[in-house]
């Protein structure tokens, strides 16, 4: 952690671009192997962003960062449902607050009928939009995962797959794949009785592997998306030991999938009472 600050100092000090430390020192803790070190590491590098947002609070990339890394060490390390759902919360709050510098039109998005808010989608057909529009249909999704038990929560659905598919029709490989694996999420959120599109679900599971095998997170949450949902037992262990057996090690990716084989074992583990 003092190592961590120091550097911060350092970077100031040698006049870096306050928008470029977010992204050197985040990919830092990204590609990191050790989910102990940054768990208790990566709660100093939140303030400082924090603190960076009082001075700078219309960085768009500070934003995002701030985003991003709320919602990683919300999902990865936080336990407690209510630190997790505020984090998350955050997360989504300061994606809005990105998207909206950046396109004036999409600061009412939330507020926005249906009709109005396929239509400002719509317009959205440059590349560098893709940032802020994943940003929040991500943590938006991941709101939602965690507020699933209230109907209005799950009423805003269509309108998360609808910015999610957005991002795949500008760019199926962004983020080595991500999005469509927040696709197979939101589909696979319900079972086939309540709305649920399980077979669409596995769809955009596969499609998700196929642009980067590497992502191992995409068959966690393939098997446990899917091959619970639907109880494919052999799916689901397959795709399991697949995730343990697999490098770790890509680039952004290391940490994600580190967890990933940490969950891997969790549900391998579970698999035979659940099933």
């Amino acid at each position: 952690m003092r190592i961590l600050t120091i550097v911060c100092c350092v970077l100031f000090l040698q006049s870096c671009a306050i928008t470029r430390l977010p992204n050197d020192i985040g990919y830092g803790v990204l590609n990191s192997d050790d989910l102990v070190t940054v768990k208790e590491g990566l709660p100093t590098y939140l303030l400082l962003v924090d603190g960076a947002l009082i001075t700078y609070p219309e960085s768009e990339s500070l934003l995002l960062t701030a985003s991003s890394l709320n919602s990683a060490y919300g999902g990865v390390f936080v336990e407690d449902e209510a630190r997790k759902l505020k984090m998350t919360q955050k997360s989504f709050d300061l994606a809005q607050r990105a998207m909206c510098l950046h396109r004036k039109s999409a600061c009412k998005l939330m507020d926005m009928s249906f009709g109005a808010f396929e239509q400002e989608i719509a317009k959205i057909k440059k590349e560098k939009d893709l940032p802020y529009l994943y940003a929040v249909a991500s943590s938006w999704t991941s709101l939602i995962q965690l507020t699933s038990s209230d109907y209005n929560s799950i009423a805003q659905l269509g309108r998360v797959e609808l910015m999610m598919k957005k991002v795949v029709s500008l760019d199926e490989q962004y983020e080595n794949g991500m999005p469509l694996v927040y696709l197979g999420a939101l589909n696979s959120l319900l079972p086939p009785s309540l709305g649920g599109k399980p077979e669409i679900a596995k769809d955009y599971f596969e499609r998700a592997i196929k642009v980067n095998p590497s992502n191992l997170i995409a068959k966690v949450m393939y098997a446990e998306g899917y091959g619970r949902l639907m109880f494919e037992q052999e799916l689901h262990d397959r795709l399991l030991n697949e995730v343990l057996e697999a490098d770790s090690n890509f680039h952004g990716l290391t940490l994600q999938n580190e967890y990933a084989k940490k969950e891997a074992k969790r549900l391998l583990d579970g698999s035979y009472d659940y099933f």
